[in-house]
């Protein structure tokens, strides 16, 4: 008796330890998610707001300056950044099941910085948290298995830093004023329905071909190089299709979207997902 109260109490104390050491890593994870998004607001608020005028916007391709008609039936908002939550279904890299996903995500909206987290269930009380951050030309990325568990741990090389600069511009329809001259991004024509968008950040440079539907919203970005799939991580996705355009704060905004992986001529979805809540802060 002796015995299994003994055993017993070492199985309750273990169980206290480890929740106690969950805890207080969760917490600590939090509080990195909290310090990146911090450092991209303040990144924002920094920024130069972009110069443009009527003869900037006129000498846009024809198709981007039905875009811009589109997207801001009232002229140019003057956005410093933008806080959303989503939700949908995603795809762990190298896997081929969905899973139930929910995250958020603080972006500058006039130079290239964003802080993304998101949490999916992988078994009954078990769950991912991964999150990842680019700021100043540079990116980091963590994925935690119930926010403890260290299973992706990336840090800056020049094709993260890139790829994480075409991921702000693949999510800038969701900011539009990103689109805009005078800012990061330049246009260059390419036929009637599409237009090849260029950001470029501290020596980086990366491009998307935006297709235009005919009421000029975004459609699509696609990259036009195959991805790496044998990464540990999605990073942009060369692929995003966007849906179900609606009046926010003046601007429209995509609420739909599917972002996949692109090689060998398939498309190979990984986020398929909506908004749940935007919102712009002004400068």
């Amino acid at each position: 008796m002796r015995a299994l109260k003994a055993s017993l109490a070492l199985s309750l104390s273990a169980i206290a330890l480890a929740t106690t050491y969950i805890g207080y890593s969760v917490w600590r994870t939090e509080a990195d998610i909290k310090a990146h998004q911090q450092n991209v607001i303040a990144l924002a608020q920094q920024a130069s707001a972009p110069v443009w005028d009527q003869a900037s916007l006129a000498a846009l391709p024809a198709v981007v300056q039905r875009y811009v008609q589109f997207t801001f039936p009232n002229g140019p908002a003057n956005i410093s950044h933008v806080s959303m939550k989503m939700e949908g279904q995603f795809r762990r890299p190298q896997m081929e099941e969905f899973a139930p996903t929910t995250a958020e995500q603080i972006v500058a909206a006039t130079t290239p910085a964003l802080a993304f987290s998101a949490t999916t269930p992988i078994i009954p009380g078990v769950w991912a948290r991964a999150y990842d951050a680019y700021a100043n030309a540079r990116m980091e990325m963590k994925a935690k298995i119930l926010s403890t568990i260290t299973v992706v741990d990336e840090t800056e090389t020049p094709q993260l830093n890139t790829t994480s600069l075409r991921r702000w511009l693949l999510e800038s329809p969701l900011y539009p004023v990103a689109l805009l001259p005078g800012g990061p991004v330049t246009w260059e024509a390419v036929d009637d329905t599409r237009a090849r968008a260029t950001v470029t950040m501290s020596g980086y440079s990366a491009s998307l071909l935006a297709t235009f539907r005919k009421d000029g919203s975004l459609e699509r970005f696609d990259a036009e190089e195959d991805g790496d799939l044998t990464t540990p991580y999605h990073g942009s996705g060369e692929h995003v299709y966007r849906t179900d355009y609606r009046e926010v704060s003046g601007m429209m905004i995509p609420h739909k979207f599917i972002i996949a992986r692109a090689a060998k001529g398939k498309i190979m979805p990984f986020w398929d997902g909506h908004l749940t809540n935007i919102v712009f802060q002004n400068r």
